[in-house]
């Protein structure tokens, strides 16, 4: 199984960045109910945080963790879930569609445990010293 290409994740990356901002912003000018806005704020986070964390992953395997090509899939998919759910309650979808949110998180969180596990790649036939 082959990851996109970098360019591709960074692509997505800045995609994602660029809907979380807007929905930011939105939250914080541009609709009157509470939840809505609350909603629309955590979403917005979540999903501007791991878009740092698919450049964190683009930046490892520059550095020589190529296992690190698979987190972003589980960063990025999570923030479509995760915050895509939340977006859409926002906006007037059922508040059912609140019980597939956990399931980004549950994405971001193997996201985290992938690129946890790429460091290992990190200084790799150096003698294991950090340079």
């Amino acid at each position: 199984m082959r990851g996109l290409p970098r360019r591709d994740w960074l692509a997505l990356a800045a995609l994602n960045a660029f809907v979380a901002i807007a929905m930011g912003a939105f939250a914080a000018h541009g609709i009157s109910d509470p939840k809505a806005a609350e909603w629309l704020r955590t979403g917005a986070q979540y999903a501007f945080w791991h878009t740092m964390a698919t450049f964190a992953s683009a930046a490892f395997m520059g550095m020589g963790a190529p296992r690190a090509r698979f987190a972003p899939a589980f960063f990025l998919t999570g923030s479509v879930i995760f915050a895509g759910s939340l977006y859409a309650m926002a906006f007037g979808a059922p508040r059912w569609l609140g019980a597939v949110t956990p399931i980004g998180g549950v994405l971001f969180l193997c996201g985290w445990a992938w690129l946890a596990l790429s460091a290992r790649d990190l200084d790799r036939g150096r003698g294991d010293r950090p340079t």
